[in-house]
């Protein structure tokens, strides 16, 4: 392990140092690579979905794990897009002369080494590797072994275009040993490692936050909340409801739990539940919920709960202050949604809300590095430092001091 993580920071040196036009050249080749390599992809992930059903794996999670050549020409057109993205390296954040004649610059470098573990989606092992390889990054790259051989097949479609470069093929790389062992030695090696990013469920967020000595930027739960207030307006609520819940309810920017004000509850669930019947959207309720439309019980468990599947939790509150404590005491700090027509709602919910994407009449479905303009992100980050939401190759990087002077010594 420590051979392999010594040749991952050497060749993080030397991404470094490739300039903003070579980067951008292998990331398109690396498009194509994917593109031209699909067969082989798809016949890895098929082997992943097949020993996934053996073992009883959810439907929500094999939807995460599933690839097709729509999904893989997805994942080649979100590299293309990062290639396409600003070169993050070399900006000049800030700049000055003190008083001794010293020209001081803050300029943006790439971070260096970036561990990426994360669960299921195999998109996430190209996403990652692009993201890292435009800021400059080398990255060691887990996947849950659920996808073990589509992650396989994709990193060495990336390697190849490194092969053909002559560069090291370290720049993105699975770690020799993958078990929970593995990735405690790695997370623990702190002269190697600069960046733990993990993504998955709480118990892989806790592993990795609990035995890390390598900072770390969480991509943690998804509970996400969208709170229909009594202004609202019914039919761009229900599409946004609709949309938020069932477009993929596998995805951490899914909502879990629907709020509403009990002015209009009577009038709007029912209408509601119709249009969720239509979608096999299974509901859970609040008392009060239930005393409304017939649905099931909704424990106090329900309100804690990333269901990642299609079903909902309903509350029905007695205002922005009952939804706003609700979700202050629930939400992951991930995305939080109000739909309303009064605008001093719409200021009290954005301003109060703690979360890293909060929206006013629109889908939490837009927190998406994509969606934002990013090409794709490492995961989406429900820390406060350094980054927060999702992770772009702006996020990936950071910045060091260069100082230029004419023989000034400090008195």
């Amino acid at each position: 392990m420590e051979e392999f993580l010594i040749a991952v920071k050497r060749a993080s040196r030397t991404a470094a140092q490739l300039s903003g036009r070579t980067r951008t050249e292998m990331l398109n080749e690396m498009a194509k690579a994917l593109r031209s390599k699909k067969d082989i992809i798809l016949s890895a992930n098929e082997q992943d979905i097949k020993n996934a059903r053996s073992n009883a794996l959810s439907s929500a999670m094999i939807d995460r794990l599933l690839l097709n050549d729509r999904r893989v020409d997805e994942m080649a057109e979100a590299i293309g897009e990062i290639a396409a993205l600003r070169d993050p390296l070399g900006d000049v954040i800030d700049g000055w002369t003190n008083p001794d004649g010293l020209r001081i610059e803050k300029i943006s470098v790439p971070i260096g080494v970036v561990c990426v573990i994360y669960e299921s989606r195999p998109n996430v092992t190209a996403d990652a590797a692009a993201l890292c390889l435009k800021s400059g990054n080398a990255a060691i790259l887990r996947g849950g072994k659920e996808a073990a051989n589509s992650n396989k097949a994709i990193i060495s479609a990336l390697q190849e275009v490194l092969s053909l470069r002559a560069m090291p093929p370290e720049m993105i790389a699975e770690p020799p040993d993958s078990s929970r062992e593995g990735i405690k030695e790695i997370i623990g090696q702190s002269q190697y490692v600069d960046l733990v990013v993990p993504r998955g469920g709480a118990g892989l967020i806790r592993f990795v936050s609990e035995n890390s000595a390598v900072p770390v930027v969480k991509h943690d739960r998804g509970l996400c909340h969208l709170y229909i207030h009594k202004s609202a307006d019914y039919a761009k609520a229900e599409s946004i409801a609709i949309n938020a819940k069932v477009q993929r309810p596998s995805a951490c920017n899914a909502i879990e739990t629907l709020l509403i004000d009990a002015e209009v509850a009577p009038h709007f669930l029912p209408r509601l539940k119709a249009a969720f019947d239509r979608e096999k959207t299974k509901l859970r309720g609040c008392q009060s919920c239930r005393a409304i439309i017939d649905v099931a019980e909704a424990t106090s468990d329900d309100w804690a709960m990333e269901y990642l599947d299609n079903i909902l939790s309903i509350k029905v509150v007695s205002g922005i202050d009952e939804a706003l404590d609700h979700i202050a005491a629930y939400g992951s700090m991930h995305s939080e949604a109000i739909i309303a027509e009064s605008g001093g709602a719409i200021e009290r919910f954005l301003s109060e809300v703690d979360a890293a994407c909060v929206y006013a009449n629109a889908s939490t479905r837009f927190t998406d590095g994509g969606q934002f303009g990013f090409g794709a992100e490492v995961g989406i980050s429900t820390n406060k430092l350094h980054a927060r939401g999702p992770m772009g190759v702006k996020e990936l990087t950071t910045y060091k001091y260069r100082v230029c002077g004419n023989g000034q010594i400090r008195d």
